[in-house]
């Protein structure tokens, strides 16, 4: 019983530290890279639709990014959806696609992404120290409906202690890593 809700509380984690990962793809390291805007939502017809639903999105460049949308009529609604992400970036609409030239970082806006690692990192942990509560909760109950022995709470809470430490760690060195790749000029 423990041994399932310790399984169940890792999944938990593990999707935890997925969407972080996905969540610093889009932060900026001063490279083109398609993820930066593919999950900036665009008000389509009066849906929040992700960029990546709405058009192909390619970086030919190092320093560009291109948008063909599979709708023209969507161009000023994609464009729109770009600078109210607040990324930082200016698209260029032509009619046709939506240029996105990527400025180079300077030391303040790397400083300012870095932050925004930082705030997501810690956001993790404060997912992780919630999906540990829960659990904790779990065993409790456990340990009150006569489910598990006192002994069994106890071992049930060191593991699941350990299991928090070593996802925090995870966290805590995807963000290190990010920081590292925004930092390198």
């Amino acid at each position: 019983m423990i041994k399932d809700l310790l399984r169940e509380t890792e999944g938990r984690m593990e999707k935890t530290i997925e969407s972080l990962e996905d969540d610093l793809r889009s932060v900026r390291t001063g490279r083109a890279s398609p993820a930066l805007v593919e999950r900036v939502t665009v008000d389509y017809y009066g849906v929040a639709t992700p960029l990546n639903q709405l058009a192909v999105i390619s970086a030919p460049e190092p320093q560009l990014l291109l948008v063909r949308p599979y709708d023209p009529g969507s161009l000023s609604a994609i464009e729109r959806g770009i600078l109210q992400a607040d990324l930082g970036l200016n698209p260029n609409n032509d009619g046709r696609i939506i240029r996105i030239p990527i400025p180079r970082l300077t030391e303040e806006r790397r400083r300012e992404m870095v932050k925004i690692v930082k705030r997501r990192v810690e956001e993790a942990k404060v997912s992780l120290r919630n999906i540990r509560r829960d659990a904790l909760e779990d065993l409790r109950a456990f340990e009150d409906e006569k489910l598990i022995s006192e002994d069994d709470m106890k071992q049930g809470q060191d593991d699941l202690q350990k299991t928090t430490e070593r996802f925090t760690e995870r966290v805590d060195q995807i963000g290190a890593r990010k920081e590292q790749e925004i930092m390198e000029v």
